[in-house]
């Protein structure tokens, strides 16, 4: 593991006392801190809480929060949830689609865009809903989403 991350993960690590039941705080903490859970930092984890590497790789698994892959220093995600459905977000999709050159989990090879589609943001009364990194964008239209898109690079 490199040096920076060693230390970074030192400093997340240091602020918990290495219960089993801190699993789920560390990993969100390391991915907050690197944007993924690297391979290393997965079995630093392991060993700091006393748990089999492979039950730290199955919670990361399980939960869709939890990347093993870098992403895009942009994330965009797209509701699929039933509002947004009916409201269009099917055209919405195809257009970020269309303007990041990728699909729903990909991310792009310079690693600037990754696309991810959610079941429901929660956010119905402003059907379609796009969110690129943390912020929400409602009533979206195709213009709007090129707009965006423009504005967030």
């Amino acid at each position: 593991m490199r040096a920076n991350i060693t230390k970074q993960l030192d400093k997340i690590l240091s602020r918990y006392s290495g219960e089993k039941s801190d699993l789920i705080p560390v990993l969100q903490e390391a991915q907050e801190s690197f944007g993924y859970l690297p391979e290393g930092v997965m079995q630093r984890i392991a060993k700091f809480l006393r748990l089999p590497e492979s039950t730290v790789y199955g919670v990361s698994t399980f939960y869709a929060q939890f990347k093993l892959v870098p992403t895009g220093k942009r994330l965009v995600k797209i509701c699929r949830g039933t509002a947004c459905h009916v409201r269009g977000g099917a055209h919405i999709l195809h257009e970020v689609e269309k303007q990041l050159g990728i699909k729903p989990g990909e991310t792009s090879t310079d690693l600037s865009n990754s696309l991810e589609t959610i079941a429901c943001f929660g956010s119905c009364a402003l059907a379609p809903v796009m969110v690129v990194n943390k912020d929400v964008y409602g009533r979206m239209t195709t213009t709007k989403v090129e707009q965006i898109l423009a504005k967030t690079k």
